[in-house]
């Protein structure tokens, strides 16, 4: 059917049922909440679930004679459908294999293989990244740089920072569990394994494209083991505690966290390479990734 011309005194009349029967298409369909925007001159709905945005979306009136709201985007509205996807999640999804709380000792077995699963695949990310031989992750070279500079180890060093991220949990109201425990051991467990068992590529090129696999791991295992609920690694839990602190996207405070760090790091001395850039800056949006691609698979 071909589109008529604007009409405005049609339009204020069939504006406020269309905006209706699609919020109500949507909720139905999707289980998601579709506000009308009380900008008239901007998108018409702003459609959000578990108080997050997800998205906008316009309505189109093709038949103005019978208004019979079909499709998205209407004429001479200034923004266009936009979904921020996930750069702009902002809270930690729940699943049905969530725990009801951090701090839980008998936690469902789904979600203990869940919390399992992630720190499995958040370590290899790291091992990966260690073995591709293109540069430390942005904390290893914060530890660097502080121990070039005092008399300790980078172990003692990176034990010493563990501990200081765990002391700011107290004014961020993070609570540990036993993902707190487990995400040590597992990624450590992990890490040795790469480093004894998977060869660095002779290639540079097939060794960045290593590091960047070992980001898109780190980040989906940190989605899977954040949404089991069962209490996160320092370095997470403070990321958490400043997102809803500040309200900002995930991938926002992540990606800040990890370019603070390795800036501090490269000044004091530390190391950085290629693969060291790759996770400061695609971390942040792996992070957020993970968390949504789990939001849409389980809910």
């Amino acid at each position: 059917m071909r589109t008529k011309p604007f009409n405005q005194k049609v339009h204020d009349a069939c504006d406020p049922p269309a905006r209706e029967a699609v919020s109500k298409y949507i909720k139905a369909t999707w289980g998601m909440n579709a506000w009308h925007n009380p900008d008239q001159y901007a998108v018409d709905l702003i459609i959000e679930k578990d108080k997050q945005l997800i998205g906008y979306a316009e309505i189109e009136m093709r038949d103005w004679d019978h208004c019979p709201f079909k499709t998205i985007h209407i004429p001479k509205r200034k923004d266009k459908l936009f979904n921020n996807m996930f750069l702009k999640i902002k809270n930690v999804p729940n699943v049905w294999w969530s725990s009801d709380k951090p701090l839980n000792f008998k936690p469902k077995i789904s979600t203990f293989l869940f919390l399992c699963f992630g720190l499995t695949l958040f370590g290899l990310g790291e091992g990966l990244l260690i073995v591709s031989f293109t540069g430390a992750s942005p904390w290893s070279v914060f530890a660097q740089g502080i121990s070039l500079n005092v008399n300790l180890s980078i172990g003692t060093i990176t034990l010493l920072i563990s501990i200081g991220v765990l002391f700011l949990w107290i004014f961020l109201d993070q609570k540990p569990g036993i993902g707190t425990v487990l995400n040590a051991v597992i990624i450590s467990v992990m890490i040795d394994l790469c480093i004894n068992f998977v060869p660095t590529p002779s290639s540079y090129i097939y060794q960045l494209v290593l590091a960047i696999c070992s980001v898109l791991l780190v980040g989906l295992g940190g989605g899977i083991y954040l949404v089991a609920n069962l209490g996160p690694g320092p370095r997470d839990g403070l990321m958490i505690g400043l997102q809803k602190k500040t309200n900002l996207p995930i991938a926002l405070i992540r990606a800040l966290l990890e370019i603070t760090v390795v800036t501090i790091g490269w000044y004091l001395g530390g190391v950085v390479g290629v693969g060291t850039l790759l996770f400061a800056f695609g971390i942040g949006p792996c992070y957020a990734f993970g968390l949504y691609l789990v939001d849409k698979l389980f809910n």
